[in-house]
């Protein structure tokens, strides 16, 4: 989903049936949050200067935000998108999208699943957008929640 003025774009559409698709791949899976975070910031830059774009930086306002995302869908066991008009309010943006997915172990798997839809692929690579907030998070069930939050002041 991103998010301009008054203006509504919905361009993501949810990762429900890539999670059907796309089985996250045994391996190196994410062990701490903090890793898995910093893994899908580390690789989306990587996707960013593979297509001639700048690399996003970690903004605090916009990392809170993503984090609260992903604890609230963990919490709740569902993905959804949360109301982008709060974090263009709170954090100054003039632009915010927002890239959701849950059971992805590993970071790679998450960033090829968002390329290869064209909504998620859209958001990362959007040459506006110049923060990125990462938020990752287990359910009970040991189920990983992921939420990125893109952001433009």
């Amino acid at each position: 989903m991103t998010y301009r003025g008054d203006v509504r774009l919905v361009s993501v559409s949810l990762l429900l049936a890539f999670t059907a698709l796309l089985a996250p791949a045994p391996g190196a899976a994410a062990r701490t949050a903090a890793d898995f975070e910093s893994a899908v910031h580390a690789a989306t830059n990587t996707v960013r200067v593979d297509h001639d774009l700048g690399k996003l930086r970690k903004k605090g306002c916009i990392d809170r935000f993503a984090n609260r995302q992903a604890k609230k869908m963990a919490t709740e066991g569902e993905m959804f998108h949360q109301d982008l008009g709060p974090i263009t309010d709170k954090c100054g943006l003039t632009m915010v999208g927002e890239n959701v997915a849950y059971g992805f172990t590993k970071a790679g798997t998450l960033i090829k699943a968002w390329m290869d839809s064209p909504g998620h692929r859209a958001n990362i690579l959007t040459p506006g957008y110049r923060q990125l907030g990462v938020g990752a998070r287990k359910s009970d069930e040991g189920v990983w929640y992921v939420a990125q939050v893109f952001g433009r002041k």
